[in-house]
């Protein structure tokens, strides 16, 4: 039997590590209105946003689990176990040799500096419950952008914030969207003027340390008219032998003739739920697109969501869902038609070993006063073993005649014939298995930059470890 606070032996050194930081501050395990009013204090933050939070936290404990969550596997979340707010560091930095030694050599190994000073613009490191490094480069700050932690945007730019704060996902959407709006911490704010390019991407990487931690990072994401921007996230954590709770939101709006890509690649070790709710609005010729990567968790709820609220506007979802021993990977996307000659893709790509469980969830909505709409909808599955399982629930609610909609699905297993013929000219059964798969997720790998998409790989590699069971 595992003693309670044992370290699970990891299987990807890179990620699956822990240290023995020891934090500065934490409210202790489950939640009540004195803590809320507790993380509320320690950000010393305006009364508007307090109320926000109170009221959050009433919506939260009136409000039932969604119905269509799984509730087996539910019942493994604690919810009175976790700790709600954890505070690694009095420190906050804004160069990397002002990060605690501990903490920096957790993002370290990661690779957070090195692709700092490779690729990206902008970084922000969030460690538990808060954002322990942020850096901008001094050229984009002079053009008007914006790239800060949540808690500084409270308090340094109140008026944008608030303006947008809880508009996209309001906290009584879902109880889960109240308990982030009760209890966030960290994420990001970004704001891009009108008409300035992002060339690079701006990156944020969320780190959970401690066990039965509970990390609620809230993001709001905003490209002002004819602007463009590329923002990337990253999250791990170690393994442990109980639960931690991952319940993000994330609000992006792109404004008329806006682009504005969200990729994220998430890495949750297995002992994680991972229950968020990502919304994003385009406006009037805007085009939003989400790449979204789940590799880990215990049990994932993700459905990213694009309302095209205005005239010709475009919004794209391609992602991929891993389902490994004792995962379920419940993902989709929701395309919302509000407006005519609007146009929607969802590509939809998942994989299940050693009895792991994949679903698609997915929504196309048209309105009726919404014409000449344009949705396709294609979802493919690869299942490894008998011991697997992958479903695919579309939902199409079509009220414009004009509409086109298009969907197909696929459920398959590894071909015998192709691991047959590329055994046959010198590769490994492993080997074979790995190129087969390579070329299934290969429509999602190409739309990752250079460093993510060789790191997806090598990550799925490492899952694949075993081939067909």
């Amino acid at each position: 039997m595992h003693d309670k606070n044992e370290i699970i032996q990891p299987n990807q050194e890179k990620y699956n590590f822990t240290d023995t930081t020891k934090p500065s501050f934490t409210t202790g395990t489950g939640l009540t209105e004195d803590i809320i009013r507790t993380i509320s204090a320690r950000k010393n933050e305006p009364r508007w946003m307090l109320n926000h939070r109170i009221q959050a936290f009433a919506l939260y404990r009136s409000m039932p689990i969604p119905s269509w969550l799984d509730e087996k596997t539910l019942s493994e979340l604690h919810e009175d176990r976790i700790q709600y707010y954890v505070d690694p560091t009095e420190q906050k930095s804004t160069t990397w040799e002002e990060v605690p030694e501990q903490i920096k050599n957790t993002f370290d190994k990661l690779g957070v500096p090195e692709a700092e000073r490779k690729f990206l613009a902008g970084v922000t490191a969030q460690y538990e419950s808060e954002v322990v490094y942020h850096k901008l480069r001094e050229d984009l700050e002079r053009q008007g952008i914006i790239f800060m932690s949540m808690d500084d945007a409270v308090r340094q730019h109140p008026d944008l914030v608030q303006e947008y704060f809880g508009t996209i996902v309001p906290a009584h959407d879902n109880r889960y969207a109240a308990l982030n709006t009760a209890a966030w911490s960290g994420g990001s704010f970004v704001y891009i003027p009108p008409g300035i390019n992002v060339e690079i991407p701006l990156q944020a990487y969320f780190r959970i340390n401690t066990q039965n931690m509970g990390q609620f990072e809230r993001s709001l994401i905003i490209a002002d008219e004819g602007s463009s921007v590329h923002y990337i996230e990253g999250c791990t954590a170690p393994t442990y032998t109980t639960e931690s709770l991952h319940a993000a939101v994330v609000e992006i709006i792109a404004k008329k003739n806006a682009t504005l890509r969200y990729t994220t690649i998430q890495n949750w070790s297995k002992n994680v739920f991972n229950l968020v709710t990502k919304r994003s609005k385009a406006y009037e010729n805007a085009l939003i697109e989400w790449v979204d990567g789940n590799l880990g968790a215990r049990y994932t709820v993700k459905y990213p969501t694009i309302i095209l609220a205005g005239e010709g506007a475009r919004g794209t979802c391609l992602s991929i869902a891993f389902a490994g021993k004792g995962q379920y990977q419940d993902a989709g996307a929701k395309m919302i038609h509000a407006a005519s000659h609007t146009s929607s893709t969802v590509t939809s790509k998942s994989i299940s070993k050693d009895g792991g469980r994949s679903l698609y969830r997915g929504l196309i909505h048209v309105a009726e006063n919404a014409a000449h709409v344009r949705s396709n909808v294609r979802c493919d599955a690869l299942i490894m073993d008998d011991r697997s399982h992958s479903d695919t629930i579309p939902r199409m609610v079509i009220k414009a005649p004009t509409a086109k909609i298009e969907h197909e699905a696929t459920v398959s297993k590894v071909d015998t014939d192709q691991l047959f013929y590329l055994m046959a000219r010198g590769l490994t059964q492993q080997q074979a298995i790995n190129i087969i798969v390579n070329g299934f997720i290969e429509a999602f790998v190409k739309e990752l930059p250079l460093e993510y998409a060789v790191e997806l790989n090598r990550l799925i590699r490492l899952e694949m470890e075993g081939g067909v069971g």
